[in-house]
């Protein structure tokens, strides 16, 4: 077996959003929620099912998992593979979208339900050693969690570091599919689950047509040319600030040998500079 990295944004959307295997995604929210007994989620309904993306389509495409329980709760879960400017506005962002559109304007608000953010960053994002970082609105005196309609879960992938021998906790065995499956070649042992199976079964890279693998890989190497922009951007950036911060040492050294009255030829000889841009800086002192 080749399983396909579920952390592509294509692959991740068709395991979580197939609309023929909703227990994948409701045994991945009760795992991520923390929900038992009478709380577990039983039904979903996705709001933007599966379907194989076009090419030219899938450019300006988000590929988000929507859901909606039968309480009315809305459900995004969204993969993110590198950060951008500004991500947590654009969370903060869709949550609100989503909760704002439940109803027209002049219906009536307590029509608007509970919305739910869960965002799997493939990065470190906050100060904690925890890979799950729940966001919601307390109380700042008693902590009480008295608005209930909008909150955020992220887990940050590079956190995540329990090996396959300690796998004990549902959400434990998600997040070693997550991270780790485009690895392996058998399912593993702890898929112990139904849904879990099913979700290696989809990854499975035999059960793919070509048009959805020509989609898969090229949505793989768009992201790869986004993180090498990003990573080229930062290098350029501080290559630049160094060269920018030596250009301002060699300025302030001919600064104080001006002052001192060294000959120009000295000045020039120490510092490197022009003889022209040692006339620009006395001028401008």
């Amino acid at each position: 077996m080749k399983f396909v990295n579920p952390r592509n944004d294509v692959a991740f959307k068709k395991i979580f959003g197939n609309e023929e295997h909703t227990e994948i995604l409701i045994a991945f929210l009760n795992a991520v929620l923390d929900l038992t007994g009478d709380k577990e989620i039983e039904e979903i309904t996705l709001l933007n099912p599966y379907q194989a993306p076009r090419l030219e389509a899938l450019k300006y495409t988000l590929l988000d998992v929507r859901a909606k329980d039968k309480r009315g709760v809305t459900f995004i879960v969204e993969m993110q593979v590198e950060h951008v400017e500004g991500l947590r506005k654009r969370f903060a962002y869709y949550a609100a979208k989503a909760y704002a559109s439940q109803i027209e304007r002049g219906q009536d608000y307590p029509k608007l339900n509970q919305v739910i953010f869960i965002g799997i960053l493939n990065f470190n994002e906050f100060d904690t050693p925890n890979y799950l970082t729940r966001i919601q609105w307390l109380n700042t005196v008693t902590y009480q969690q008295e608005l209930k309609d909008v909150e955020f879960n992220f887990i940050e992938l590079p956190k995540f570091m329990t090996p396959e021998e300690r796998l004990t906790t549902p959400l434990e065995k998600w997040l070693y599919f997550l991270k780790h499956a485009d690895e392996l070649d058998v399912i593993p042992d702890n898929a112990d689950s139904v849904a879990l199976r099913a979700a290696y079964g989809i990854a499975d890279q035999f059960g793919w047509t070509k048009d959805e693998l020509e989609v898969y890989d090229y949505w793989g190497i768009k992201e790869q040319d986004e993180i090498g922009a990003i990573q080229y951007a930062l290098r350029t950036g501080k290559q630049q600030g160094i060269q920018q911060g030596a250009q301002q040492e060699r300025l302030e050294t001919a600064r104080k040998m001006l002052a001192k009255e060294y000959a120009t030829e000295d000045i020039c000889e120490l510092t490197g500079l022009t003889p022209e841009e040692l006339a620009d800086l006395a001028s401008a002192s």
